[in-house]
């Protein structure tokens, strides 16, 4: 089966933003149903994409981030979001330039993402802000991996051109799922948002984890744990 009408399903212009994207485009025979799926596929793929880190969006991690909410109050399985923050990043666009910002982000979402594994989602959600969803995550374990993620960045360097170089640390905020709770993104968000404030109110360069045995239910993840799935918006 081949779809011959290039000029209606303007082909060209979505081949256009695979080259600019670096991607290669689809193998096999123009218009047949495999090299339109393929074409399909790589089109989704780079609507998930961060186009300056290579990492997941905010529009995939919302996505990711409400599937584990989900799960989470399925399976009762342990999960953490971490909120990482830039220290002083606009210090770092005024003295050196925004395409110096942009190696700094680079750098850093490079950082994150060999630091944990590859179940986990990094994901740049703005600006200099990135977040990662641990999924299947002991309390035990999440402030050791945040922690090995701040030392990891810290350990990093930014070549300039002049041959200096620069270093950059980064804030870290954390909160795990409410277990066996039918909560929300923005509940989940908000919480590692407040631990990620903390941490820049107290020094910067530092992680804070929420304590696993801290958080109770709010009204509103009350009024969720009899109602319908939050993955199911997504559906």
């Amino acid at each position: 089966m081949l779809f011959t009408d290039a000029d209606v399903l303007r082909l060209d212009t979505a081949l256009a933003l695979l080259r600019q994207a670096g991607q290669d485009v689809p193998a096999g025979i123009p218009g047949s149903q495999a090299w339109m799926q393929q074409l399909i596929d790589r089109l989704v793929d780079l609507s998930s994409r961060d186009p300056l880190t290579g990492l997941s969006n905010r529009r995939h991690f919302e996505l990711a981030l409400a599937r584990e909410v989900d799960r989470v109050a399925r399976s009762g399985e342990s999960a953490l979001l971490l909120v990482v923050d830039i220290d002083h990043f606009k210090r770092i666009n005024d003295s050196h330039g925004h395409a110096v910002g942009d190696q700094v982000i680079r750098a850093v979402g490079e950082a994150l993402a060999v630091t944990v594994r590859p179940m986990d989602l990094v994901a740049r959600i703005g600006g200099e802000e990135f977040a990662v969803v641990l999924p299947n995550c002991p309390a035990a374990f999440g402030p050791q991996v945040a922690a090995r993620v701040r030392q990891r960045v810290a350990r990093t360097s930014v070549p300039l051109l002049d041959g200096r170089a620069i270093g950059v640390t980064v804030s870290v905020g954390g909160a795990f799922a409410q277990q066996w709770v039918r909560s929300s993104t923005e509940l989940w968000m908000e919480r590692a948002d407040r631990q990620l404030y903390r941490a820049k109110a107290e020094g910067r360069d530092r992680v804070c984890i929420e304590p696993s045995e801290v958080p109770s239910v709010s009204a509103e993840e009350k009024g969720l744990l009899f109602g319908t799935s939050q993955f199911q918006d997504f559906e």
